[in-house]
C-alpha cells in the first residue's frame, strides 16, 4: 500500500475510489482490493479509523460460522424473524435480507484473506432480548486483539481511542480485562493477567506513546490497516476530500481530489464507494434531523462532516425516511480536559444498569428504566428533553465503589478532581445532593424509598428493571441479590453525574438498493456510485435491536458494493421474511 500523508496521487485513474476510512470504507478498500481492483481511498482526517476505532468493535452478522463457537440457537433465519418484529417497516425487507444472505460471506472471504479476524462472544445478548427470535451469543462477534507493532510506521496512522476509555496513559482495556484488573487482590488468574498487561505496557510506553496492545475498535481498525499495508494495488490519501462527483456519460466516471489547496481529478472505472461517516457533523442537516442536539455532546469522529452526502444530493441521490430515529443514542457525560477539550464519554456498559445506580429527571423521579439499551436510553430523554436534559445519575458510596460513576473508575479513590470541576457531585445527604444538583429533595428522597423497596422485592414495577436477559446481562450476579440490576442506595456519601443525549451514529442516510447502488429521485441506481455504512440509510430503519448493528452492516454491504462494482453476484437471498410492523 502505498500512503500520502502530505501530497495527492500521482496516478490519474482507480478501479475503485472509496470515500472515507472508517470500519465501512477500510472495509469496502480492503475487499475491492482483494478482488484484484486499483483502489484509492480518501480519508479527510490525518488518521484511519473513524467511530469505529472509538467503538467497542462489535461487529453483528448472523449465521457466521462463529456462532458455532458459542452455546446459542443463532440462525440466518432466526434472524430474519427477529428484525421483521423488531424493525419491521421502517427498512427494506430486501435490504435485511441481502445483509443477512450475504453476512456469513462477507465474514468467511476477509477472514480468509486478510489478518481481519473476529470471535463470538461467550453471552453477548441482542438488545431486544425479549423478542422471539434474539439470541444470547453468536451474532455479535468481537475482533481479535491485535499487536499494533506488527505495524510499525503505520502505527500512529490509527485513530486513538477515547482516553477516558484508556488506563495509565494509553493502556487498553476490554470487559475481560476490566474484570481482572477488579479483582486483581483476590484472584490468582487475575493477578496473572493483570501483571502482563502492565508489563507489557511499561515496555510499550518505553518507545510509543501509547499502548500497542489493541482491543475492541482499535484492534479491528488496525487489522485493517495492515490488511491493506500488504497489498500493492492500494493507495490511502490522508488529510484529503473529494472535492466533487463527475457523473459522465450517465455515470460516475471521475471525483475531483482536494488537499490544501491543491485540487485533483481521478478517472474512476468501476467505482466510488461512498463510506465518510454520515451527517452528525453536517451544521444544516444536524439541524434539521436532530434538533436541540448540541454537537458537543457527539462523541463520534471528527470526520463526519455529510460533506460526501452533499455530492451525492447533488448528483441526484437521496435521503432515506424513518419513523424511529435519525440517529442512534447514548447518554453520555461530559467533562473538559486540561489540554481544553471536551471528553464525552458514553455511558454503555460499567455503571447505569448496575445494583445502586438511578437516574432521574430535574423533579428527581425516574423516567426510564436504566437497565435498557443506551439506544432507548437516549431517546428516553429526548423525549421530553427540557425536563430531562441534564438527567442525574444517582449512586451510593458503595455503588461508586464497585462500578465507578462515568468516568470515575471504580474503587473510590481520585475523586478530589472530579469534584472540584463539578463532573461529580457528592451530597451527605440525599438532600444536599438534591440541593447541589438543584432538583427536588422530595422527589429524590421518594425514588431512591422506592428503588430500595424494589431492590428488596427484587422487582421494579414501575419500568420493569431486570426483566429481560439483555437487562440481567448489564446487571451484576455476583452480589447475590434478587435482582442483578437492582440494589439499595444507602450508604452515604451520595453522588452523581450529568448525562445528555449523545448521537453516537447516522441512522438516516443515502437510499441505496440491496446491491449498495446509490438510487436516484426515480429509484434507479446512479451509475458507479455506491453506499455503505453510516453514509447509507440504515438497514435498521433507526431501531437498535443488537450491538454492532453499524459496523456489521457497514461490513456485508462493503462486500456487495465491492463485489458489484467488480462485476460479482451478491449471494441470493435465501431466507424467507414476513412483514411484520413493530
Amino acid at each position: 500500500m502505498k500512503v500520502l500523508t502530505d501530497r495527492l496521487p500521482d496516478d490519474t485513474a482507480f478501479d475503485v475510489v472509496v470515500v472515507g476510512a472508517g470500519g465501512a470504507g477500510l472495509a469496502a478498500a480492503l475487499f475491492a482490493a482483494i478482488g484484484g481492483a486499483k483502489v484509492l481511498l480518501v480519508e479527510h482526517t490525518a488518521v484511519v479509523g473513524g467511530t469505529t476505532a472509538l467503538s467497542a468493535g462489535t461487529t453483528w452478522v448472523p449465521g457466521t460460522t462463529h456462532a458455532t463457537e458459542v452455546p446459542g440457537n443463532d440462525t440466518v433465519e432466526r434472524a430474519a424473524g427477529y428484525l421483521d418484529r423488531t424493525v419491521g417497516r421502517q427498512s427494506p425487507k430486501a435490504m435485511r435480507a441481502a445483509l443477512l444472505a450475504n453476512g456469513p460471506a462477507a465474514v468467511a472471504h476477509i477472514e480468509a484473506n486478510s489478518s481481519v479476524a473476529w470471535r463470538a462472544c461467550a453471552k453477548h445478548p441482542d438488545y431486544l432480548s425479549e423478542v422471539e427470535g434474539s439470541t444470547l451469543a453468536g451474532r455479535a462477534l468481537e475482533p481479535l486483539p491485535f499487536d499494533g507493532r506488527l505495524l510499525g510506521e503505520l502505527f500512529p496512522l490509527v485513530r486513538p481511542p477515547i482516553p477516558e476509555f484508556t488506563v495509565l496513559g494509553g493502556m487498553m482495556v476490554d470487559r475481560t480485562d476490566i474484570n481482572h484488573l477488579l479483582s486483581i487482590t483476590r484472584s490468582w488468574q487475575s493477578f496473572r493477567h493483570a501483571t502482563r498487561l502492565l508489563l507489557r505496557h511499561g515496555l510499550d510506553r518505553l518507545s510509543h506513546p501509547r499502548g500497542t496492545r489493541l482491543v475492541m475498535g482499535n484492534a479491528l481498525v488496525a487489522r485493517f490497516l495492515h490488511s491493506l499495508s500488504a497489498r500493492p494495488n492500494v493507495t490511502l490519501a490522508l488529510s484529503t476530500s473529494v472535492d466533487a462527483l463527475h457523473r459522465e456519460g450517465g455515470r460516475i466516471a471521475a471525483v475531483t481530489l482536494a488537499q490544501g489547496g491543491r485540487r485533483h481529478r481521478v478517472d474512476v472505472a468501476r467505482a466510488v464507494v461512498l463510506a465518510s461517516g454520515g451527517f452528525n457533523r453536517h451544521p444544516q442537516r444536524r439541524a434539521e434531523l436532530l434538533p436541540g442536539a448540541d454537537p458537543a455532546w457527539c462523541p463520534g469522529a471528527p470526520g463526519h462532516t455529510g460533506a460526501a452526502q452533499d455530492l451525492a444530493l447533488a448528483a441526484g441521490a437521496r435521503l432515506g425516511t424513518t419513523d424511529a430515529a435519525h440517529a442512534f443514542w447514548a447518554p453520555v457525560s461530559l467533562r473538559q480536559r486540561p489540554d481544553g477539550t471536551t471528553a464525552v464519554f458514553p455511558h454503555f456498559v460499567m455503571d447505569r444498569a448496575k445494583p445502586g445506580m438511578v437516574t432521574v429527571d430535574r423533579t428527581g423521579r425516574r423516567f426510564v428504566n436504566e437497565s435498557t439499551s443506551y439506544h432507548r436510553f437516549g431517546l428516553a430523554m429526548r423525549a421530553d428533553a427540557p425536563q430531562r436534559v441534564p438527567a442525574f445519575l444517582v449512586c451510593d458510596a458503595d455503588a461508586l465503589r464497585r462500578y465507578g460513576l462515568g468516568m470515575v473508575r471504580p474503587g473510590g479513590k481520585g475523586l478530589a478532581p472530579f469534584l472540584a470541576d463539578g463532573y461529580l457531585t457528592e451530597g451527605r445527604s440525599l438532600d444536599e445532593l438534591a440541593g447541589k444538583l438543584r432538583i427536588d429533595p422530595e422527589g429524590l428522597k421518594a425514588t431512591v424509598a422506592a428503588m430500595n423497596g424494589h431492590a428488596a422485592a427484587g422487582l421494579d414495577p414501575e419500568f420493569g428493571r431486570g426483566s429481560t436477559d439483555y437487562e440481567r446481562h448489564m446487571g451484576d450476579a455476583s452480589l447475590g441479590g434478587a435482582n442483578p440490576n437492582l440494589g439499595p442506595i444507602a450508604t452515604a456519601p451520595f453522588y452523581a453525574v450529568r448525562l445528555v443525549p449523545g448521537d453516537i451514529g447516522a441512522a438516516t442516510g443515502l437510499v441505496t438498493d440491496d446491491r449498495a447502488r446509490v438510487l436516484g429521485d426515480d429509484d434507479g441506481p446512479i451509475p458507479g456510485l455506491y453506499a455503505c455504512g453510516n453514509d447509507m440509510q440504515s438497514v435498521m430503519g433507526g431501531v437498535y435491536p443488537g450491538p454492532g448493528i453499524t459496523i456489521g452492516p457497514g461490513l456485508v454491504f462493503a462486500y456487495i458494493a465491492a463485489r458489484d462494482a467488480l462485476g460479482a453476484a451478491p449471494a441470493p437471498a435465501s431466507p424467507t421474511f414476513h412483514e411484520v410492523t413493530p
